[in-house]
């Protein structure tokens, strides 16, 4: 049985720690307006992400990395809007972070004093575990992301899943193992196998969601376009469409055009009525003017 939002208490990184401890599965999705916020809200989600995914399926690049910082504030912002009960996770955009860990915590006391959200993600590991560490010390809580990076996907070879061989997935888990270190409260972990999170989760404190990462994560997170069928672009293999909205979309678009094109919309019950002594007054009141 779903849990009426108004009823709900807030969730925190502390209650995420529990459910973790619970064994009890944690729910991410995406969201970019304040509409879809108001939707996920309802639904009763633990965490929302405003991620640079906006870049493609709201603002139309073709990759995450053009998306400015001030473009995802203002989407981060709009989503805080529409949220109660959600823990609200912002990205931080390619190039807001990765050259200095001054430049990583401006950006990040950015998206927090500006947007309200509870905290930021960055992608990788290497230097982000540096970027990462600075950030917990400057009060900045941190959701790490490894396995397929879209921002660093050319130098991964595209859009494919990561840690395939031994040394692959060795590299992944130590990334994560890094960035747990470094501070981190969460970490996402996208299009690696399934056996690959299986033997993170053992060695994680933290929770894990996974995106494409196979059942054993703590959590999954989904594209809110993606799953419900908005976005028409090439879907993930680790995509499950939960709604058809385009297509329900379109259709009713469509319909409204045709009606306008044929005169049946506006029908007189869709106007605004006027008395009809009023209508005789401004007949005698035009001409007069």
């Amino acid at each position: 049985m779903s849990v009426h939002p108004a009823s709900r208490s807030r969730v925190t990184l502390g209650s995420l720690a529990a459910k973790k401890a619970a064994g009890e599965k944690i729910v991410m999705v995406t969201a970019y307006d304040y509409p879809g916020a108001q939707i996920v809200e309802a639904a009763g989600v633990d965490v929302v992400l405003v991620g640079d995914s906006a870049a493609m399926t709201v603002l139309g690049y073709d990759s995450t990395v053009p998306v400015t910082i001030d473009e995802m504030i203002m989407l981060t912002a709009a989503v805080r809007r529409g949220l109660s009960a959600p823990l609200l996770v912002a990205d931080l955009p390619f190039g807001s972070y990765e050259a200095s860990d001054e430049l990583a915590i401006a950006t990040a006391q950015r998206f927090i004093k500006e947007t309200g959200a509870d905290a930021v993600k960055i992608e990788r590991g290497g230097t982000t575990v540096d970027r990462a560490r600075a950030l917990v010390a400057a009060g900045v809580p941190v959701v790490g992301h490894v396995g397929l990076t879209p921002q660093t996907a050319t130098s991964l070879g595209g859009y494919r899943a990561q840690g395939r061989t031994a040394d692959k997935a060795a590299r992944v888990i130590e990334d994560a193992v890094a960035l747990q270190d470094a501070g981190c409260s969460l970490i996402v972990v996208e299009a690696v196998p399934s056996s690959v999170t299986a033997a993170l989760i053992p060695r994680m404190e933290i929770p894990v969601i996974g995106i494409g990462a196979g059942a054993d994560a703590d959590g999954q997170v989904l594209v809110f376009h993606d799953l419900l069928g908005i976005y028409d672009g090439g879907a993930a293999r680790f995509v499950k469409r939960y709604a058809d909205l385009r297509t329900d979309a379109v259709a009713g678009v469509t319909a409204y055009a045709n009606e306008v094109r044929t005169g049946e919309y506006p029908a007189p019950e869709h106007g605004y009525a006027m008395p009809a002594d009023e209508v005789a007054r401004l007949g005698e009141l035009l001409p007069q003017r």
